[in-house]
């Protein structure tokens, strides 16, 4: 999301602009800061530390996805072949998302002004849509399944269901230090499969004490209302932030009221915060100051733009300054 356009109805203004610091010109009209936060460092090692995150959890899941779809087939187990379905999409969801934070690392061009951070929310989306396709297979065999139980080798499901779930245990230990939403991507389909392998080893206990086969179709369908929950939230997630949602974290009025208090900030509108990409927060404002001759409006922008960084996370700024009269022009914002 761009910045609103800024209109100039004097001959006079002043512009501060803020990249990892602070430089302004006072003037007649009106004034804007710009800033980009100081956490672009930060960022890109956490982004290093996903990418390695990622490829651990990639070469365990793809060795234990092969192991399940072959113990699958052997044993005639449908919760094996399903977690070994749903492995598979999550063997493509971490190249996913291991290509999206190669892009994400991609600098900016005069095309793409914001670089390819986008890229990250794209593969979420993906990952959501992947896990809801591969779940509505999994119930369409499993009612199949439910209307004519099969029997289950029960030794090797289980035995192939625990090593799953200690590969599936170390996988989710790396992955779930992070904040990236790609990653929580990646992330929520290894719980899917620990889940999985979890069900899998219950319900050969109970077909092995009690020989109703039917039990298996029936941890699918648990399995899979799990994996449909943890889609869905991540599918809407994705959205909200290519629709330029609020962040989940942030309260828009609460902004407002945070900027008005610095002192000589008498009115906030044209306000808007939205994500960029995961932990990457950004804001588009007007301030009205009694008069830009008198006030100091690096001493506004330097105050407003640490409030919010201090208190919401929000490191990427575009603030417009306007005197009282520029205000009630009645311009287009």
């Amino acid at each position: 999301m761009s910045a609103p356009p800024h209109t100039h109805g004097r001959a006079g203004h002043d512009h501060s602009h803020d990249h990892d610091h602070d430089h302004a010109h006072q003037g007649h009209g009106h004034g804007h800061g710009h800033s980009h936060g100081p956490r672009k460092g930060g960022l890109a090692e956490e982004r290093r530390k996903d990418r390695r995150r990622l490829l651990f959890a990639l070469g365990l899941t793809a060795t234990i996805m092969v192991a399940e779809a072959v113990g699958g087939f052997l044993t005639n187990s449908l919760a094996l072949l399903s977690d070994a379905g749903h492995m598979l999409t999550d063997v493509s969801a971490m190249i996913l998302s291991l290509l999206a934070l190669w892009f994400a690392g991609r600098p900016a061009d005069l095309k793409k002004t914001y670089g390819y951070y986008r890229m990250e929310i794209l593969s979420a989306l993906l990952n959501g849509v992947l896990l809801l396709v591969i779940t509505v297979f999994i119930l369409l065999e499993a009612w199949q399944r439910l209307r004519t139980p099969a029997p289950v080798q029960l030794g090797t499901m289980a035995i192939v269901a625990g090593i799953g779930l200690v590969a599936n245990l170390a996988a989710l230990g790396f992955l779930h230090q992070t904040h990236s939403m790609n990653v929580r991507g990646a992330f929520l389909h290894v719980l899917g499969d620990t889940l999985s392998s979890v069900g899998v080893l219950v319900g050969a206990g109970i077909m092995w004490w009690t020989g109703w086969y039917v039990v298996d179709p029936i941890i699918s369908v648990l399995i899979s209302i799990v994996i449909v929950v943890g889609a869905l939230r991540l599918v809407k997630d994705a959205v909200d932030v290519l629709l330029e949602a609020v962040p989940a974290h942030v309260d828009l009025e609460q902004v407002r009221e945070l900027m008005g208090r610095v002192q000589g900030v008498q009115a906030v509108h044209d306000l808007h915060v939205w994500t960029i990409s995961s932990g990457m927060y950004a804001l588009s404002a007007h301030l009205v100051v009694a008069d830009p001759m008198v006030c100091n409006n690096d001493d506004i922008l330097s105050a407003v733009k640490h409030e919010l960084f201090d208190r919401f996370g929000i490191d990427h700024t575009t603030i417009q300054i306007e005197s009282q009269a520029y205000a009630h022009l009645g311009e287009v914002h």
